[in-house]
């Protein structure tokens, strides 16, 4: 028993004070629990024929839009709204191909989103990822991600940031032209109290903390086993951070975080009003195991919540932000309590059906 108030009193000290919390100094077989392919997936990819689309924009501000489909020709039209009816157009090109906004073609937009329209099938709407907040570089949009049952991520709904606690007026007013309603803090009191988000008036503001002690100090398995194996596995993999090689599975076995990813999951499926941005102090510990959780639960494949997560080097400026091998001690932690990500979601965060359903609605083409 003594061993145990130790180990717990040990695992907390060190997710609150750097394991989690500390600033910043690809391809894996499709996740468990992702939707399966079906009859309806052939139905979806005729529906929604593209199969790789991005926007990129240039330093200059221009962008570059590339995509590959079926479709004989596809026609883009730049839209300051994902779901605007009319917009500025671009121009065609072929089914599988490319485009060029040269810098200063669009003007009088916060954020420009691209409508790409092929000769046959339904649309697809991408936009660059990047927000625009100078004040919080990790600011991006999760959405544009192809799920592995031919759907997309709608963009332009959830995003995911650093702290928001400087957010320039301009920035305000661009995140309010993005209609975002609902922002949720994953981190802590201590950083909360020290660095508040700066809001626009009329965003809504919630606590998701995950190292909340609200619930106990309490574990799904032995804390001391977790401990051991994260050490060793950050030791074997080399990683830079061993604090992180032990926080990421932590997330997962830790029981208060587990309230607070639920939480996070339920407001991002019910928040019907706008678009929800979550954030903890870097946008990439807590942040980047909530995205992937939501990417998950959506359908993405595994390789390509991974190179989110990753992206976060590139955003955040730093090559060593995030390693790949912390995500991956997370979702082996999770296969090692629950047996599967389906089994996590249902037992660990205990989202229902009802609230997984409602969530891939919203975020999800068709």
């Amino acid at each position: 028993m003594r061993t145990r108030r130790i180990t717990r009193a040990a695992v907390a000290a060190t997710l609150l004070t750097g394991t989690l919390l500390a600033p910043p100094a690809l391809a894996a077989a499709a996740p468990t629990g992702a939707p399966a392919a079906t009859a309806a997936a052939t139905t979806r990819a005729a529906a929604v024929p593209f199969t790789a689309a991005t926007a990129r924009r240039a330093a200059d501000g221009g962008y570059t839009l590339s995509w590959a489909s079926g479709a004989g020709s596809v026609t883009v039209t730049a839209l300051t709204s994902p779901d605007a009816a009319t917009g500025t157009p671009v121009g065609t090109a072929p089914g599988t191909g490319s485009l060029t906004v040269p810098a200063g073609a669009l003007t009088g937009a916060g954020r420009w989103y691209f409508r790409l329209a092929p000769d046959s099938g339904s649309p697809l709407v991408v936009a660059e990822r990047s927000a625009g907040i100078d004040s919080a570089r990790n600011f991006r949009d999760i959405g544009g991600y192809r799920t592995t049952d031919g759907r997309w991520v709608r963009p332009g709904l959830v995003y995911r940031s650093n702290k928001i606690n400087k957010l320039s007026d301009a920035e305000q007013q661009l995140l309010l032209s993005q209609r975002l309603t609902l922002d949720i803090d994953l981190r802590n009191a201590v950083e909360r109290y020290q660095d508040p988000d700066r809001l626009p008036a009329g965003v809504k503001y919630q606590v998701a903390d995950v190292v909340s002690l609200d619930h106990g100090i309490r574990f799904h398995d032995s804390a001391l086993m977790t401990l051991a194996e994260a050490i060793a596995a950050g030791l074997f993999s080399g990683s830079s951070d061993l604090g992180q090689s032990i926080g990421y599975p932590f997330m997962v076995n830790f029981v208060g975080a587990d309230y607070a990813f639920r939480d996070l999951v339920t407001a991002v499926a019910g928040n019907d009003s706008g678009a929800t941005v979550y954030h903890c102090s870097s946008g990439k510990d807590r942040t980047g195991w909530s995205t992937a959780v939501l990417l998950t639960l959506l359908g993405v494949p595994r390789e390509t919540v991974e190179a989110d997560f990753l992206a976060s080097n590139d955003y955040l400026g730093s090559p060593k932000a995030v390693e790949l091998s912390w995500l991956r001690a997370a979702f082996s932690q999770v296969d090692k309590i629950y047996g599967d990500f389906d089994s996590y979601v249902r037992k660990g965060l205990r989202i229902d059906d009802a609230t997984v359903a409602k969530l891939r609605a919203k975020l999800l083409t068709d």
